[in-house]
């Protein structure tokens, strides 16, 4: 514990050494939420304010890019040998992984609530009670654990930090097929099958009816089970990879 809090420091020291990873990590979701609000929301029918039905969206989308960020880190420690320093420390591969991984829960945290800031900014009105807002702070801290997990996992299994970059590719698209910006209703029929049930959209569906104070259904079990299957499957790779890559 005392080892991944270290690392974990590390590697936030790190991040705020590189201000413009860490700005464009920061600003570019924060866009993206004001190009679909101002830009495409005016000719999208939700049923509501756009903006009210894009938040929970734009929120994943933004913890998206900062697992992006731990994968490239995980990915440039061991091409620099900085893990090979590690252990032979003694510092085993889950403390090491720990800490980048409580890193990008740390600084998921501060951009979603950028995010989050600029919304309320913008017009948009949650509606839940304190219950309902621990709910959905405790649902979102699931899901950003579990795909920062994956990222390092994508971290340790890419040669390169460029490759790992591009390994996250998938984690920052998954949010368009999904309920994130349009209802799924609106997408080609083909395609309905895959937005229903990927692990993204019971996430989203399960935010926005916490935020909103609406019925949620079992959205949310639906979504922690996602976030515990990814959660644990990205672990057991991530122990695996990591015992395979500093043999």
């Amino acid at each position: 514990m005392v080892a991944a809090r270290t690392l974990a420091g590390r590697s936030l020291r790190i991040s705020s050494r590189q201000p413009d990873a860490l700005i464009t990590a920061l600003m570019l979701p924060v866009m993206l939420m004001l190009i679909f609000v101002y830009f495409f929301g005016g000719a999208i029918d939700t049923g509501t304010a756009y903006v009210t039905y894009v938040v929970p969206g734009a929120m994943l989308l933004c913890a998206g890019f900062g697992a992006a960020n731990t994968a490239v880190g995980v990915a440039t420690d061991m091409k620099e040998g900085v893990i090979d320093r590690f252990r032979s420390l003694d510092i085993g591969g889950v403390p090491i992984l720990a800490g980048h991984v409580a890193a990008s829960v740390l600084r998921n945290l501060v951009s979603t609530g950028l995010v989050l800031a600029v919304a309320l900014a913008i017009g948009f009105r949650p509606r839940a009670s304190l219950p309902g807002f621990l709910a959905a702070a405790a649902l979102l801290i699931a899901y950003i654990t579990a795909i920062s997990w994956l990222a390092a996992t994508l971290g340790l299994l890419a040669r390169t930090p460029e490759a790992a970059g591009g390994f996250t590719f998938l984690m920052m698209f998954l949010p368009y097929p999904s309920s994130a910006f349009v209802p799924i209703d609106t997408m080609p029929g083909w395609l309905h099958g895959f937005a229903d049930h990927q692990p993204l959209t019971p996430v989203i569906e399960s935010l926005r009816a916490l935020l909103l104070a609406q019925p949620a259904g079992d959205a949310p079990w639906v979504a922690l089970a996602w976030c515990a299957a990814i959660g644990v499957v990205s672990v057991a790779l991530a122990a695996v990879l990591f015992e395979r890559r500093t043999r």
